[in-house]
């Protein structure tokens, strides 16, 4: 054991030393986790190398650090989103040539920084599952962008996950931008420049950016714009509900209930958002330069929901649970959460062994005869005592798995979840991971809220940079990881207490939290991945909602929802607590007691089981020989 710990540990120190050098952050905290590299504030996340210490795996942790480390040194957060341009595919575009330039400018005299950070590529569009594709699709159009870019800027070859992708799309997108590529390369110095050589690139491709975007519209917005841009900002003024989540919620249903209401404030309606996202009539391929292209939206898309961005993500964190309290604290906190629920053990271990049953009985079940070893097969006596040379003959028996499955728990760590709403979902949460592994199914245990209440660091920086108009979201976002899906139930058991804890609990913004979560699932291998939403209610954040409008949230999380069930092989299933979430998904329920929700999970779960088992590939039986 100590052979094996001395390498890992030294490897940690030396990856920190260096990442500190390259990002030129000499106080920079270290710190190591199982997620990938994140930096917040004065602390850095690195991922840590596991007990194997393969030379591939010590390559992505290096590069994975070495990337954040040149992001951290040489891309600005706050004047990438100003540069940002609107629409629906050029966001994404432009966020992947700013990967292309980070890169380039970061590894111009490093070989071995460049070397590392493309063994992290390699493994981060493994994770995409880039390798399987076989054709041109919408989805890997961008990225494949950013390797054009990268290969000219940096001599670089597209990562062989990656290729298959690359080769669908280069020659078709080699006579649209192969001549835009000088101008990348000349200003990968300068983000600014670069930025503007961006947007003309993407501009070149016949992308659709939103007419108002802030550098492209300059003197040219028209005095009606300002006008509904106005009349918004007061409006919101007037109908501010003060920092009570109920009245929130109120002025965020009235605000979507009508088409006129969303007129009044200057915006689109859905359905004229529907209208416009659906794919042209014909072929429209992206050479056709005579035309505007719009992409079909699947799995790796951008959400249709063009209006709604974050004015700055440099704050925001995704952190795992044991690193925001210490070991005794969770403790405490997990003996408290243990105590409080005592006089639900019974019923909710009920609930479990229900649930184990109906999962177990999907499971094929066969024998394999004839062994060596195992239980003695009593059918075969008759062999040995016709003839007792003969050996006995011994059986075991062996289970066929219904399809490999992995289900997300996502929880609203939000304020007004305080109290038994929080407990319980905790306890509901320790239950399911529990019986579901038992059952052969991984359990991923996730929560989200903001890290301050009214804005933050986010804030702080819009009125800094003026207060610009329409900022978007306004706040700085905390995804908190209390379990893993490879982590064992009783290695991530204490971390559920979190929950418990005085101050955690804020504000909740729950598009970009389903969206995370998304994503998490989508990288996953399972054949079947189900996404669990526990929420009280609409998201409220009184900073984003005093500055845009009164129902920009709401807009955002329902174009998720909708983006997820039309669209995505994720299978959403959400639980309202004391609140209608009907409203926001199909497949939902809501609950007033919060004993309920016990009981509510476990059988909405058993029934996403049940659902279609005849079409579920079934397990070969072996037969006796």
């Amino acid at each position: 054991m100590s052979d094996v710990k001395e390498p890992v540990e030294e490897f940690k120190r030396a990856n920190a030393c260096a990442f500190r050098a390259v990002a030129e952050e000499a106080h920079t905290e270290v710190v190591y986790g199982a997620d990938s590299a994140a930096i917040t504030g004065d602390r850095a996340r690195l991922p840590a190398p596991s007990r194997k210490f393969t030379a591939e795996e010590i390559a992505r942790c290096r590069g994975e650090a070495d990337g954040l480390a040149i992001r951290q040194r040489h891309h600005d957060p706050l004047q990438h989103a100003r540069a940002t341009p609107g629409g629906e595919v050029a966001p994404a575009l432009f966020n992947a040539l700013e990967e292309a330039r980070i890169e380039a400018v970061g590894g111009k005299h490093m070989a071995g920084l460049r070397d590392n950070m493309a063994a992290a590529l390699e493994e981060h569009y493994l994770r995409l599952g880039f390798h399987r594709v076989n054709d041109r699709t919408e989805a890997t159009m961008p990225e494949v962008v950013r390797l054009m870019a990268r290969e000219y800027m940096t001599g670089m070859p597209p990562p062989p996950a990656a290729k298959n992708a690359f080769d669908q799309w280069a020659p078709h997108l080699q006579p649209q931008i192969g001549d835009m590529l000088d101008a990348l390369k000349a200003n990968i110095d300068s983000q600014q420049d670069y930025a503007e050589a961006a947007r003309r690139l993407i501009q070149h491709m016949n992308i659709d950016i939103a007419p108002d975007d802030a550098s492209e519209s300059g003197d040219e917005s028209d005095d009606d714009s300002s006008a509904h841009d106005d009349e918004q900002v007061r409006g919101e003024e007037q109908g501010e509900s003060g920092d009570e989540q109920s009245s929130a919620e109120q002025n965020s249903s009235e605000m979507s209930e009508g088409e006129g209401d969303a007129e009044d404030m200057g915006e689109v309606s859905d359905e004229d958002i529907e209208g416009e996202m659906q794919p042209s009539s014909g072929s429209e391929e992206p050479g056709d330069m005579g035309k505007r292209w719009r992409p079909e939206h699947d799995l790796s898309n951008v959400p249709r929901e063009e209006f709604y961005h974050a004015f700055t993500q440099g704050f925001d964190e995704i952190i795992a649970a044991e690193e925001l309290c210490d070991s005794e604290e969770l403790s405490r906190l997990r003996q408290m959460l243990d105590q409080q629920l005592t006089h639900l053990q019974g019923i909710i271990g009920k609930l479990a062994n229900r649930l184990q049953r109906r999962l177990m009985a999907q499971q094929q079940r066969s024998w394999d005869f004839d062994l060596e070893e195992g239980l003695l097969d009593t059918g075969r006596l008759g062999r040995v005592v016709t003839n007792p040379t003969h050996p006995l003959s011994f059986k075991q028996e062996s289970d066929t798995e219904f399809r490999d499955t992995v289900v997300t728990l996502l929880i609203d760590n939000s304020g007004s979840m305080r109290g038994r709403p929080i407990s319980i979902a905790a306890m509901s949460a320790d239950i399911l991971a529990r019986t579901l592994e038992r059952c052969g199914v991984k359990v991923e245990i996730l929560g989200f809220t903001t890290r301050a209440w009214k804005g933050g660091q986010a804030r702080e920086a819009w009125i800094a940079d003026g207060k610009p108009q329409n900022p978007g979201r306004l706040n700085d976002l905390r995804h908190i990881i209390y379990k893993g899906a490879d982590l064992p139930y009783r290695r991530g058991r204490k971390n559920l207490g979190l929950m418990l804890r005085e101050g955690l609990l804020k504000e909740n913004i729950d598009g970009e939290a389903l969206l995370w979560a998304h994503q998490r699932l989508i990288g996953r291998s399972e054949e079947r991945r189900i996404l669990m939403v526990i929420s009280d209610g609409a998201p409220v954040d009184d900073s984003t909602l005093s500055v845009n409008a009164g129902n920009y949230l709401e807009r955002h999380l329902r174009d998720v929802i909708q983006y997820i069930e039309a669209v995505s092989p994720i299978e959403l299933v959400a639980i309202g607590i004391g609140h209608d979430v009907t409203r926001y998904y199909k497949r939902a329920v809501t609950i007033v007691d919060v004993e309920q929700l016990g009981g509510t999970m476990m059988e909405q779960l058993a029934d996403l089981f049940d659902e279609n088992l005849g079409a579920r590939p079934k397990g070969r039986l072996r037969r006796a020989s």
